[in-house]
């Protein structure tokens, strides 16, 4: 099984991410590209300030991220793997997409893991560095000896500004909603040896209805209000029996860490 990233569509991202993008796209049932948020409730970045989006230089929207120092922003490989930093802005502090409040942030740096290759092979994380401090609080994030979060049926927060069903269409405003994680033996039921337990956890119900979806990818999953997971992948959106895939940030978190005071 192949999965579908949730990131934007191609027509949206720039040319690197335009390329990863339609290698998933290109294979079959292929579900990895941001995501975003099924079933769920606006919110705004009032409430979240660390929420931020990935755009390509034109301010087009494509992946979220998670601001966890004043210049550093957490999100996915998959949405900024062959990227350069002047094709790629951070937007902090604007809660809707056609908005013009918040600050557009210039990136200095790309760090991608670099053991990526696919969201669906794992590692799939990325550090941006940003060429001016962000005027917003910045998430805490888990440690490596925090795998304990991840304990099935523990509550998580999604949030984006994703697509709120899938083939649907953009939100304009940030989303969240709540889901619980799911254990690695049902996740490996749903994804076979797609599911790699060592980077990758996941959360949503059984029955479905509440995801993260395309536009939603590199944005944060908080668990206890804590940064535990990058929206990765999944198979579809919200469907029953295949719920969200995310980087299980435990595994990376010395990486982060290594990067964030670099």
């Amino acid at each position: 099984m192949f999965g579908l990233t949730r990131a934007r569509p191609a027509a949206a991202l720039t040319a690197g991410a335009t390329a990863a993008a339609t290698a998933l796209l290109t294979a079959p049932s292929a579900v990895a590209g941001p995501r975003p948020v099924v079933g769920g409730t606006p919110t705004t970045t009032e409430a979240y300030p660390f929420v931020t989006q990935i755009t390509d230089a034109s301010g087009r929207q494509f992946c979220g991220g998670t601001l966890v120092a004043a210049t550093k922003v957490v999100t996915a490989a998959h949405c900024v793997a062959g990227e350069t930093p002047d094709s790629v802005r951070v937007v902090g502090g604007r809660t809707r997409l056609d908005g013009t409040d918040g600050t557009v942030g210039e990136v200095s740096r790309i760090w991608v893991d670099p053991d990526y290759s696919d969201a669906t092979e794992g590692n799939d994380v990325a550090v941006l560095t940003l060429a001016t401090p962000m005027p917003y609080a910045a998430a805490k994030y888990v440690s490596p000896a925090d795998t304990g979060v991840y304990a099935a049926g523990t509550t998580a927060r999604v949030l984006g500004w994703g697509t709120t069903a899938e083939n649907g269409t953009s939100s304009n405003q940030l989303r969240t909603a709540t889901v619980p994680v799911v254990s690695d033996t049902e996740c490996q039921n749903s994804y076979g040896s797609d599911f790699v337990a060592s980077d990758m956890v996941c959360a949503g119900y059984s029955s479905g209805g509440v995801d993260t979806c395309q536009g939603d990818s590199g944005g944060p999953l908080l668990i206890g209000g804590v940064l535990a997971g990058i929206t990765s992948w999944g198979n579809g959106c919200a469907g029953a029996g295949h719920p969200g895939v995310y980087t299980r940030l435990t595994a990376f978190a010395g990486l982060v860490t290594a990067q964030v005071h670099s």
